[in-house]
Protein backbone atom coordinates (compact mmCIF):
# COMPACT_ATOMS: atom_id res chain seq x y z
CA UNK A 1 0.00 0.00 0.00
CA UNK A 2 1.65 3.10 -1.16
CA UNK A 3 2.00 5.69 1.80
CA UNK A 4 3.20 9.52 2.08
CA UNK A 5 5.06 11.55 4.30
CA UNK A 6 5.25 15.01 4.15
CA UNK A 7 7.86 17.50 6.03
CA UNK A 8 7.81 21.48 6.48
CA UNK A 9 11.06 23.05 6.58
CA UNK A 10 11.01 26.45 7.49
CA UNK A 11 13.33 29.42 6.13
CA UNK A 12 16.12 30.01 8.74
CA UNK A 13 17.85 33.34 9.56
CA UNK A 14 22.04 32.92 9.54
CA UNK A 15 22.40 34.17 13.08
CA UNK A 16 19.77 31.79 13.93
CA UNK A 17 22.01 28.69 12.07
CA UNK A 18 25.14 29.93 13.74
CA UNK A 19 24.05 29.60 17.14
CA UNK A 20 22.55 25.43 16.32
CA UNK A 21 24.42 22.65 17.30
CA UNK A 22 24.59 19.42 14.91
CA UNK A 23 21.28 17.84 15.92
CA UNK A 24 19.32 21.45 14.92
CA UNK A 25 21.70 21.59 11.38
CA UNK A 26 20.44 18.59 10.65
CA UNK A 27 16.90 18.82 11.40
CA UNK A 28 17.05 22.31 9.16
CA UNK A 29 19.08 21.61 6.75
CA UNK A 30 19.69 17.59 6.06
CA UNK A 31 17.14 15.87 3.91
CA UNK A 32 17.23 12.11 4.84
CA UNK A 33 15.29 8.67 4.52
CA UNK A 34 13.84 9.67 0.88
CA UNK A 35 13.46 6.29 -0.66
CA UNK A 36 11.40 3.49 0.42
CA UNK A 37 9.40 0.77 -1.17
CA UNK A 38 6.10 2.31 -2.05
CA UNK A 39 6.46 5.33 -0.53
CA UNK A 40 6.66 9.29 -1.60
CA UNK A 41 8.09 11.80 0.85
CA UNK A 42 7.85 15.68 -0.04
CA UNK A 43 9.94 18.23 1.80
CA UNK A 44 8.64 21.68 1.63
CA UNK A 45 10.87 24.09 2.28
CA UNK A 46 10.09 27.90 2.37
CA UNK A 47 13.34 28.76 0.80
CA UNK A 48 11.64 29.78 -3.06
CA UNK A 49 8.71 27.37 -2.12
CA UNK A 50 10.86 24.31 -3.07
CA UNK A 51 9.29 20.64 -2.91
CA UNK A 52 11.79 18.29 -2.79
CA UNK A 53 10.28 14.74 -3.85
CA UNK A 54 11.28 10.89 -3.08
CA UNK A 55 9.37 7.76 -4.83
CA UNK A 56 9.98 4.63 -4.94
CA UNK A 57 7.55 2.47 -7.18
CA UNK A 58 7.36 -1.06 -5.87
CA UNK A 59 5.03 -3.17 -7.45
CA UNK A 60 1.69 -0.81 -8.87
CA UNK A 61 2.31 2.73 -10.16
CA UNK A 62 2.75 5.68 -7.76
CA UNK A 63 1.03 8.93 -7.92
CA UNK A 64 0.73 12.21 -5.76
CA UNK A 65 -2.85 11.88 -4.43
CA UNK A 66 -4.88 14.43 -2.32
CA UNK A 67 -2.11 14.71 -0.08
CA UNK A 68 0.34 16.11 -1.71
CA UNK A 69 -2.56 18.28 -3.73
CA UNK A 70 -3.90 19.46 -0.03
CA UNK A 71 0.14 20.36 0.71
CA UNK A 72 -0.02 23.32 -1.84
CA UNK A 73 -3.41 24.23 -1.61
CA UNK A 74 -4.67 23.66 -5.06
CA UNK A 75 -6.69 20.88 -6.74
CA UNK A 76 -3.63 19.28 -8.30
CA UNK A 77 0.01 19.22 -7.24
CA UNK A 78 0.75 20.62 -10.53
CA UNK A 79 -1.75 23.37 -10.78
CA UNK A 80 0.35 25.95 -10.26
CA UNK A 81 3.88 24.28 -10.16
CA UNK A 82 6.66 22.89 -12.93
CA UNK A 83 8.45 20.01 -11.84
CA UNK A 84 11.57 17.99 -12.59
CA UNK A 85 12.18 14.52 -12.16
CA UNK A 86 15.59 12.43 -12.33
CA UNK A 87 15.51 8.91 -11.95
CA UNK A 88 18.74 7.65 -10.09
CA UNK A 89 17.64 3.73 -9.48
CA UNK A 90 16.44 0.90 -12.26
CA UNK A 91 14.63 1.56 -15.45
CA UNK A 92 11.37 3.14 -15.11
CA UNK A 93 8.52 5.03 -16.43
CA UNK A 94 6.99 8.36 -15.70
CA UNK A 95 3.29 8.54 -17.32
CA UNK A 96 1.83 12.27 -17.32
CA UNK A 97 -0.49 13.89 -19.61
CA UNK A 98 -1.69 10.96 -21.60
CA UNK A 99 2.21 9.70 -22.51
CA UNK A 100 4.42 7.57 -20.94
CA UNK A 101 7.96 8.51 -20.83
CA UNK A 102 10.90 5.65 -20.38
CA UNK A 103 13.20 6.83 -17.37
CA UNK A 104 16.37 5.35 -17.91
CA UNK A 105 19.31 5.55 -15.29
CA UNK A 106 19.84 9.44 -14.98
CA UNK A 107 16.92 10.24 -17.69
CA UNK A 108 15.57 13.29 -16.56
CA UNK A 109 11.82 14.52 -17.25
CA UNK A 110 10.87 18.19 -17.16
CA UNK A 111 6.51 18.35 -16.65
CA UNK A 112 5.21 21.74 -16.68
CA UNK A 113 2.33 23.73 -14.83
CA UNK A 114 -1.28 22.13 -15.20
CA UNK A 115 0.09 18.42 -15.85
CA UNK A 116 -2.45 15.71 -14.74
CA UNK A 117 -2.53 12.16 -14.43
CA UNK A 118 1.19 11.98 -13.30
CA UNK A 119 2.06 7.90 -12.07
CA UNK A 120 5.75 6.28 -11.39
CA UNK A 121 6.25 2.84 -12.26
CA UNK A 122 9.09 1.09 -12.06
CA UNK A 123 10.24 -1.53 -15.01
CA UNK A 124 11.42 -4.26 -12.23
CA UNK A 125 10.44 -4.38 -8.87
CA UNK A 126 13.53 -6.27 -8.02
CA UNK A 127 15.78 -3.66 -9.19
CA UNK A 128 12.96 -0.05 -8.49
CA UNK A 129 13.20 3.19 -10.11
CA UNK A 130 14.72 5.64 -7.61
CA UNK A 131 12.89 9.30 -8.73
CA UNK A 132 14.08 12.33 -6.97
CA UNK A 133 12.44 15.32 -8.12
CA UNK A 134 12.30 19.00 -7.65
CA UNK A 135 8.82 21.10 -7.95
CA UNK A 136 8.64 24.91 -8.03
CA UNK A 137 5.85 27.64 -8.23
CA UNK A 138 5.22 28.18 -12.01
CA UNK A 139 3.73 31.29 -14.02
CA UNK A 140 2.81 29.40 -17.58
CA UNK A 141 3.10 26.44 -18.77
CA UNK A 142 6.22 25.51 -21.01
CA UNK A 143 6.39 22.60 -23.28
CA UNK A 144 7.62 19.14 -21.57
CA UNK A 145 11.02 17.76 -21.92
CA UNK A 146 12.52 14.04 -21.54
CA UNK A 147 16.33 14.63 -21.11
CA UNK A 148 17.93 11.32 -22.04
CA UNK A 149 21.10 10.62 -19.86
CA UNK A 150 22.91 8.98 -23.34
CA UNK A 151 22.34 11.81 -25.13
CA UNK A 152 23.34 15.02 -23.17
CA UNK A 153 27.26 15.73 -22.96
CA UNK A 154 28.57 17.63 -19.66
CA UNK A 155 30.72 19.92 -19.56
CA UNK A 156 34.72 18.61 -17.73
CA UNK A 157 35.60 20.70 -14.89
CA UNK A 158 38.57 21.18 -11.86
CA UNK A 159 41.68 19.06 -12.23
CA UNK A 160 42.95 15.93 -10.49
CA UNK A 161 46.18 17.61 -8.63
CA UNK A 162 43.27 19.61 -6.56
CA UNK A 163 41.03 16.17 -6.20
CA UNK A 164 38.25 18.16 -8.07
CA UNK A 165 38.20 16.17 -11.12
CA UNK A 166 34.17 16.61 -12.64
CA UNK A 167 31.78 16.22 -15.04
CA UNK A 168 29.23 18.85 -14.29
CA UNK A 169 25.75 17.86 -17.15
CA UNK A 170 23.00 20.83 -16.87
CA UNK A 171 19.89 18.92 -17.18
CA UNK A 172 17.43 21.92 -17.25
CA UNK A 173 18.28 25.46 -17.87
CA UNK A 174 17.39 28.43 -20.40
CA UNK A 175 19.83 27.79 -23.36
CA UNK A 176 18.78 24.30 -23.49
CA UNK A 177 14.80 25.00 -22.93
CA UNK A 178 12.54 26.73 -21.44
CA UNK A 179 11.09 26.99 -17.03
CA UNK A 180 9.50 29.13 -15.05
CA UNK A 181 12.14 28.96 -12.17
CA UNK A 182 13.86 25.44 -11.91
CA UNK A 183 17.44 24.92 -13.17
CA UNK A 184 19.20 21.05 -12.43
CA UNK A 185 22.05 19.44 -13.47
CA UNK A 186 23.96 16.58 -12.37
CA UNK A 187 27.68 16.59 -11.36
CA UNK A 188 30.07 13.35 -10.79
CA UNK A 189 33.37 13.24 -9.90
CA UNK A 190 35.66 11.32 -11.90
CA UNK A 191 37.88 8.23 -9.63
CA UNK A 192 40.21 9.73 -6.89
CA UNK A 193 38.36 12.97 -6.67
CA UNK A 194 36.32 14.33 -3.51
CA UNK A 195 35.82 18.04 -3.66
CA UNK A 196 32.81 19.64 -5.26
CA UNK A 197 31.68 22.74 -6.16
CA UNK A 198 35.35 24.46 -5.94
CA UNK A 199 35.74 27.68 -4.83
CA UNK A 200 32.26 27.92 -3.12
CA UNK A 201 29.46 29.89 -3.77
CA UNK A 202 26.31 32.20 -2.94
CA UNK A 203 23.73 33.52 -4.72
CA UNK A 204 21.55 35.79 -2.74
CA UNK A 205 18.63 35.63 -5.65
CA UNK A 206 18.20 32.11 -5.50
CA UNK A 207 18.11 28.85 -3.15
CA UNK A 208 20.13 25.71 -3.79
CA UNK A 209 19.61 21.62 -3.28
CA UNK A 210 21.94 18.94 -3.65
CA UNK A 211 21.29 15.14 -3.69
CA UNK A 212 24.40 13.14 -2.71
CA UNK A 213 24.19 9.75 -4.48
CA UNK A 214 26.17 7.17 -5.57
CA UNK A 215 28.16 6.97 -2.22
CA UNK A 216 29.58 3.46 -1.90
CA UNK A 217 27.98 1.98 1.40
CA UNK A 218 30.08 3.04 4.14
CA UNK A 219 31.02 6.10 2.77
CA UNK A 220 30.17 9.95 3.15
CA UNK A 221 30.47 13.13 1.87
CA UNK A 222 31.53 16.25 4.25
CA UNK A 223 29.05 18.99 3.27
CA UNK A 224 30.49 22.48 4.24
CA UNK A 225 27.45 25.50 4.50
CA UNK A 226 27.13 28.95 6.08
CA UNK A 227 28.55 32.62 5.46
CA UNK A 228 31.99 32.44 4.71
CA UNK A 229 32.92 34.19 7.45
CA UNK A 230 31.00 31.50 9.73
CA UNK A 231 31.31 27.79 7.74
CA UNK A 232 29.36 24.42 8.99
CA UNK A 233 29.36 21.23 8.25
CA UNK A 234 26.86 18.08 7.84
CA UNK A 235 27.83 14.40 7.36
CA UNK A 236 25.76 13.05 4.42
CA UNK A 237 25.02 9.61 3.46
CA UNK A 238 24.26 8.22 -0.14
CA UNK A 239 20.60 9.53 -1.04
CA UNK A 240 20.45 11.93 1.12
CA UNK A 241 19.99 16.12 0.20
CA UNK A 242 20.75 19.52 1.58
CA UNK A 243 19.12 22.70 1.47
CA UNK A 244 21.06 25.46 1.22
CA UNK A 245 19.64 29.23 1.35
CA UNK A 246 20.88 31.74 -0.27
CA UNK A 247 23.03 33.28 1.89
CA UNK A 248 25.24 29.97 2.25
CA UNK A 249 28.08 28.52 0.81
CA UNK A 250 27.62 24.72 -0.91
CA UNK A 251 30.29 22.44 -1.50
CA UNK A 252 31.80 18.94 0.02
CA UNK A 253 34.51 16.72 0.19
CA UNK A 254 33.77 12.92 0.48
CA UNK A 255 35.79 9.90 1.75
CA UNK A 256 35.29 8.62 -1.87
CA UNK A 257 34.02 9.48 -5.32
CA UNK A 258 30.43 10.03 -5.90
CA UNK A 259 27.99 12.41 -7.71
CA UNK A 260 25.24 15.15 -6.91
CA UNK A 261 21.92 16.15 -8.37
CA UNK A 262 21.73 20.25 -7.90
CA UNK A 263 18.86 21.92 -8.58
CA UNK A 264 17.87 26.04 -8.23
CA UNK A 265 14.70 27.75 -8.14
CA UNK A 266 14.34 31.53 -7.57
CA UNK A 267 14.81 35.10 -9.26
CA UNK A 268 17.29 34.68 -11.76
CA UNK A 269 18.33 31.41 -14.00
CA UNK A 270 21.51 32.80 -15.25
CA UNK A 271 23.83 29.34 -14.26
CA UNK A 272 26.82 31.91 -13.29
CA UNK A 273 24.80 34.34 -11.44
CA UNK A 274 26.83 33.94 -8.26
CA UNK A 275 29.41 35.34 -6.01
CA UNK A 276 32.55 33.18 -5.43
CA UNK A 277 33.96 32.83 -2.14
CA UNK A 278 38.06 32.72 -2.37
CA UNK A 279 39.14 29.66 -0.39
CA UNK A 280 41.28 32.12 1.90
CA UNK A 281 38.12 34.17 3.04
CA UNK A 282 36.48 31.07 4.43
CA UNK A 283 36.41 31.05 8.31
Amino acid sequence: MKSIEIEIRHAIHPEHAESMGTDELREHFLVTDLFRPSHIKAVYTHYDRMVLLGIQPDKHPMGFGPELSDLVKADDFLARREIGIFNIGGRGHVMAGGKSYEMQPYDALYLPMGTRNVLFESADAAHPALFYANSAPAHAAHPAHHVKAAAIKGDLLGAQESANHRVLTKYMHPAAFPTCQLVMGRTELQTGNVWNTLPPHTHDRRMEAYLYHNLPEGQAVFHFMGRPEATRHLVVRNNEAILSPPWSIHCGCGTSAYAFIWSMAGDNQTFTDMDAVPVPALF
